[in-house]
């Protein structure tokens, strides 16, 4: 396993391990706050959460987005910690304490971001080749339209499957 900035990369390209170690600082800094804060009310909970637990559980997830469940759920449950933390909606499931916190789950603003850093790469936002990682659908595929259409070709392996391009 090596870490390149802040990234522990396996030789199988499975991320569990950076997961754990995401989830483990994530959870140390909740903890701090838990600590600290005793009643927080919805405001001052954004605040903190925002600035000092989700930047751990984001931090380049375009690279090592998790693809099993049991990463994805170690990430989501220490956003559901957090939303516990706000005592006026403690009581709330928790997809109810997201609709009150206006916040989505980690998995949704994930796919967000994969779209965002996609339209930046294939409209020359960012200083990438959009030819090394996409594939762009040609009007033999029969698609009608603009010409930054993409072609998703078939993989052979499952790995491959969940690769950001």
């Amino acid at each position: 396993m090596k870490e390149i900035l802040g990234v522990h990369v396996q030789d199988n390209l499975k991320w569990s391990d950076q997961c754990g170690k995401a989830a483990a600082k994530a959870s140390s800094i909740l903890g701090l706050i838990r600590r600290h804060f005793k009643h927080l009310d919805t405001e001052s909970f954004l605040i903190l959460y925002k600035t000092y637990v989700r930047p751990h559980l984001e931090y380049c997830i375009q690279l090592w987005s998790p693809i099993l469940v049991k990463d994805i759920d170690c990430l989501e449950q220490i956003q559901r910690r957090a939303t516990n933390l706000v005592h006026s909606i403690k009581d709330l499931s928790y997809s109810e304490q997201l609709q009150k916190l206006r916040l989505t789950t980690l998995k949704t603003r994930r796919l967000r971001g994969d779209l965002i850093e996609t339209y930046k790469i294939i409209t020359g936002k960012e200083r990438i080749d959009p030819q090394h990682l996409f594939t762009f659908a040609n009007p033999p595929y029969g698609l009608r339209g603009h010409s930054l259409k993409l072609y998703k070709p078939a993989v052979r392996l499952n790995i491959r499957k969940n690769f950001f391009s």
